[in-house]
């Protein structure tokens, strides 16, 4: 973890009371810079009805699996059993779907 360099503490009665940084790490910190991003309605699916990442993120996308499985090189089939299982996939499975529903494997990963 780097630590920060250019913080200022404000004190109040002689508590700190308010740290302020530079811009671009408050922004660094409220909208990191990463690709793992998951939406709210993914997680919801997730939560709810209790589908595994690769599910809610097809149903968000509103694709079917026919249509993933294609664009991943795998069967309609093997996809339908990846989604209804809690195992964990090979990473390079995960490359291939990622690619298909065009998100990052950090946002497939569990």
């Amino acid at each position: 973890m780097s630590a920060h360099t250019n913080v200022q503490i404000i004190e109040h009665n002689g508590v700190p009371a308010f740290a302020v940084i530079p811009y671009g790490e408050y922004l660094k910190l409220v909208a990191p810079d990463d690709n793992d991003y998951i939406p709210h309605e993914v997680v919801g699916l997730m939560v709810k009805k209790g589908y595994n990442t690769v599910k809610a993120w097809r149903v968000h996308l509103k694709l079917t699996q026919k249509e993933v499985a294609e664009k991943a090189g795998i069967t309609q089939s093997a996809l339908s059993q990846m989604e209804s299982s809690d195992n964990e996939m090979r990473t390079a499975t995960l490359e291939k779907l990622a690619a298909a529903l065009g998100v990052s494997v950090g946002q497939l990963e569990d």
